[in-house]
């Protein structure tokens, strides 16, 4: 990464960190990064180095963390449309690099569901350096059995994290949310099995697919 760069992320860090930074400054800054340097950028403003080794509570059937591109998280927050008003749920949100990038880009709260307790105590780190708590904060459990009952969730987000009935069981939660109200569900990396409340809200951006939910006739 270039020195300015570099010298732009450290900026961030510290306005972010004495609470100077804005959704709008934000977004500004991470634009004027050239597209293939933005996740660097990304971890070098949230003190981010390598990746963690994944611990004995990751269940067999679920995929080993793997941070999501920022281009698809910029991708999903426009097809998505998330706002300030939104909460956005990671299903499976490792150190909470995506749940914290969307609510700096858009101000939406953001929750993150992550089963291993090394990752949940490292994204709780993030928020406190990010100095965005309480509006990201991180849930430690299962998401097959969680992901239903965070029925504040407008928007719910998967980057490939368990396919099979692991995921079949993440829909029937989320389709209990859907029954009282519209959310809308993203997925990277992940297709997903046909639910006849879900439709897609325009052709796939690359690996990113944002479904809305709608009542069943």
């Amino acid at each position: 990464m270039e020195q300015v760069h570099r010298e732009s992320a450290g900026l961030m860090r510290s306005l972010l960190s004495n609470g100077q930074a804005t959704s709008a400054t934000f977004r500004t800054a991470l634009m004027n990064v050239p597209a293939a340097e933005r996740d660097e950028w990304v971890d070098a403003v949230f003190g981010l180095d390598a990746l963690p080794d994944d611990g004995p509570e990751l269940p067999r059937d679920c995929v080993p963390y793997m941070p999501c591109p920022v281009d698809a998280v910029l991708r999903m927050v426009e097809l998505a449309e998330v706002r300030a008003s939104d909460v956005f749920v990671d299903v499976g949100s490792g150190l909470g690099r995506v749940a914290a990038l969307t609510h700096l880009l858009s101000g939406a709260a953001s929750i993150g569901i992550e089963i291993q307790p090394d990752l949940v105590r490292a994204s709780r780190q993030l928020a406190e350096r990010l100095n965005v708590a309480p509006r990201f904060s991180v849930v430690e459990g299962d998401a097959a059995r969680l992901a239903g009952s965070l029925t504040r969730g407008t928007v719910f987000f998967l980057y490939c994290p368990f396919s099979g009935e692991r995921l079949e069981r993440v829909l029937d939660g989320l389709e209990s949310i859907a029954r009282t109200r519209q959310i809308r569900v993203c997925c990277v990396d992940l297709p997903l099995p046909a639910r006849p409340w879900l439709t897609l809200i325009a052709p796939p951006s690359g690996d990113l697919a944002v479904y809305r939910s709608h009542e069943l006739t």
